[in-house]
């Protein structure tokens, strides 16, 4: 009993900071003993998954996929309100920011039985989904990386080529040639350049940088980059770590000068920032901004947008003398309780497979977790005219690059809800970035140490 209670309140939890960014809509799909039920968040790939669907159900007489798609907000709302309310799919689409909590609760079923071979895919992927037990609760999905998207017209018209924007470089003294283009790429209201004299950083028309929002306790699409290219990490250990590094000198020093490029007028302020509404991507749309850090998972959305020349360079070289850029890779995992396990197991076996990522990567909206999908990626995007290159050297070149994962560890959740905060008030409110050394402590104490 009093396992469950734990399970119940802790999961309540979760609920509740899912809440904090969306809310609940829709219904939970039901499930019968000839059916498997799947959700998902991404509407994009929702047609990739009907066709694995239809081979799947192909090669499995009488056992049908009951696809469920919801918004990211909603979808981990009603994902969590499922465990508590024993509604939960079969199988669902997982984030490694979730899996830590997930595992810890024992909601989900461990998949080593499944036979999947770590090597089919790209390096790091299925190791990340293992539990602190050693046992896999993910099967490798897709990948994403984070590079740079900038207004075409908008870097012409500054004199910044496409050679030059690929071969920047950043340190937290001077911001080395990439604050020098962000600060070229800057207009203010008299038509006045970043890096020009009389350049009013108070009224500013254009900003150089889009912003991407405080960037929490992970910095994704923000500062992460820049901290992992200065040799920097989430944690003591790659994954389930036992205590985080937010005290770090080389962390604050990095975040000192990334949000002093707001400061500076180079960097879109906190408050240009709304999640849904206002996205980075929106602010270069909008002419708001010439280029931003944004994810794999957008280039659909960038190059689609009627109006704008986008081109993709990759994150600069920092002081460790490689670029960086966090490696994320999703999974499908399958519910502890759920009512179909074996067809279940045979969904997911199949999304794992070659046959299901080759299909998936034929629509060029991601990059699936095997080479050959991913190869089927690449050439679908270069059949849209696509250049994706910013986003798979990282994977094909580790002599100049350098990937990371999220942090895994326990209580996500609440390192989000410490972190959240503290970071909005170094870059909205100018808090002194030696404040996250206590904001760490708290966060350690959390972890046990």
């Amino acid at each position: 009993m009093r396992v469950r209670l734990r399970k119940v309140l802790a999961l309540t939890g979760v609920l509740a900071l899912s809440l904090a960014t969306g809310c609940a809509q829709g219904g939970a799909a039901g499930s019968g003993a000839d059916s498997v039920t799947y959700w998902l968040w991404d509407a994009n790939q929702l047609p990739a998954y009907r066709a694995c669907a239809k081979g799947f159900e192909k090669q499995n007489p009488g056992l049908d996929v009951k696809i469920t798609q919801l918004g990211w907000a909603d979808y981990w709302t009603k994902l969590t309100a499922s465990f508590i309310a024993g509604t939960e799919p079969d199988v669902f689409t997982d984030h490694i920011q979730k899996f830590g909590q997930f595992a810890d609760l024992k909601v989900l079923e461990p998949l080593d039985d499944l036979g999947l071979d770590d090597s089919a895919y790209q390096a790091g992927l299925a190791a990340n989904w293992r539990g602190q037990d050693g046992r896999r609760y993910g099967a490798p999905k897709d990948w994403d990386t984070v590079a740079l998207f900038y207004n075409r017209r908008t870097a012409e018209a500054a004199g910044l080529s496409a050679d030059r924007l690929g071969s920047l470089d950043w340190n937290p003294e001077d911001g080395g040639s990439f604050e020098k283009a962000v600060a070229r790429l800057t207009i203010d209201k008299n038509g006045r350049r970043g890096d020009e004299k009389g350049f009013d950083k108070d009224n500013v028309k254009v900003y150089g940088l889009a912003t991407g929002g405080a960037g929490d306790a992970d910095g994704q699409t923000t500062w992460s980059p820049f901290a992992a290219s200065a040799g920097w990490r989430y944690t003591d250990k790659a994954r389930w770590g036992s205590a985080y590094q937010y005290g770090s000198k080389t962390f604050q020093s990095v975040l000192d000068w990334y949000f002093g490029l707001a400061k500076k007028g180079y960097l879109a302020p906190f408050t240009d920032y709304t999640d849904g509404a206002n996205p980075a991507n929106a602010q270069v749309a909008s002419g708001r901004a010439a280029a931003s850090l944004d994810g794999a998972w957008m280039i659909s959305t960038y190059y689609g947008t009627k109006g704008l020349d986008v081109g993709t360079a990759p994150t600069p070289v920092g002081p460790t003398g490689k670029r960086a850029t966090m490696m994320n890779g999703l999974a499908d995992s399958i519910t502890k309780n759920a009512r179909n396990k074996e067809g279940a197991k045979k969904w997911v076996r199949y999304l794992a497979s070659n046959e299901c990522q080759k299909t998936v990567g034929g629509y060029g909206i991601v990059f699936p977790a095997t080479p050959d999908g991913t190869a089927a990626a690449v050439a679908a995007y270069r059949k849209k005219g696509v250049d994706v290159s910013a986003f798979t050297e990282p994977v094909t070149d580790r002599k100049r690059s350098a990937t990371f994962s999220f942090p895994i560890t326990d209580y996500a959740a609440d390192v989000f809800a410490l972190m959240r905060p503290a970071m909005q008030d170094v870059y909205a409110n100018d808090a002194p970035v030696s404040g996250l050394s206590k904001t760490n402590d708290q966060i350690n104490l959390v972890l046990g140490q």
